[in-house]
């Protein structure tokens, strides 16, 4: 059952820039084809934000939110569009995080994790609503494919090697450190790597369709 308070959904994407966008993926897809994967991973993540039905949904675009490719996202959707702010990965969370009106906190996700549910997005968003402070689904590579805070929390945030295999090492022992009351949810698998491709084209081919997997 969802929470009865409104959560907002951050949701933080890059344009599908070729040469830019999923770069460890181009030896198999090329530039074109990768950013291509970027863009429809994108718009999956928008729709499973809005079919969860939790609040409001802001797409926060880089490098800029009038992007062509991140403007079209909001077309016909129950979408915000927003520019991210300068910095490291962890500034832009905060950012995002801070900006949420909801009382009841904001879940960020990225575009990477195909495998992230509505059902997913609900439990974070239900344990916010009970009690916890934060909420984390950890990413099977050492990351993190989803972070729900009640509040801004900054030092959650600093210092972390993001990119890393320590990422989600790292920010548990902030969480601890705070003192906040928190729960790690089941993990998840993101598409980083070329290995990821056989996963979702067993999954999900047409996220993969005609983009050259080999």
């Amino acid at each position: 059952m969802p929470p009865t308070a409104a959560t907002d959904i951050a949701i933080l994407a890059r344009a599908p820039v070729p040469g830019r966008s999923k770069t460890r993926l181009i030896p198999r897809l090329g530039a074109v084809g990768a950013a291509c994967l970027q863009q429809r991973l994108t718009a999956r993540a928008i729709d499973t934000a809005i079919a969860a039905g939790l609040g409001r949904v802001v797409l926060w675009g880089t490098p800029d939110h009038r992007h062509p490719s991140i403007a079209e996202q909001a077309i016909g959707r129950r979408l915000e569009l927003h520019s991210q702010v300068d910095g490291d990965l962890g500034a832009r969370m905060l950012a995002a995080v801070a900006a949420s009106r909801s009382a009841a906190g904001v879940l960020v996700i990225g575009t990477d994790c195909p495998a992230l549910t509505p059902d997913h997005l609900g439990a974070a968003a239900a344990a916010l609503a009970g009690g916890d402070e934060a909420v984390v689904i950890p990413a099977e590579d050492g990351g993190y494919v989803l972070i729900g805070l009640r509040r801004p929390e900054p030092a959650v945030f600093a210092g972390v090697d993001w990119g890393s295999a320590q990422v989600m090492a790292q920010t548990r022992e902030r969480i601890t450190s705070l003192g906040l009351r928190w729960r790690e949810l089941p993990p998840l698998w993101d598409v980083d790597r070329p290995a990821d491709l056989d996963r979702v084209a067993a999954l999900w081919p047409w996220l993969v369709a005609d983009l050259g997997t080999r």
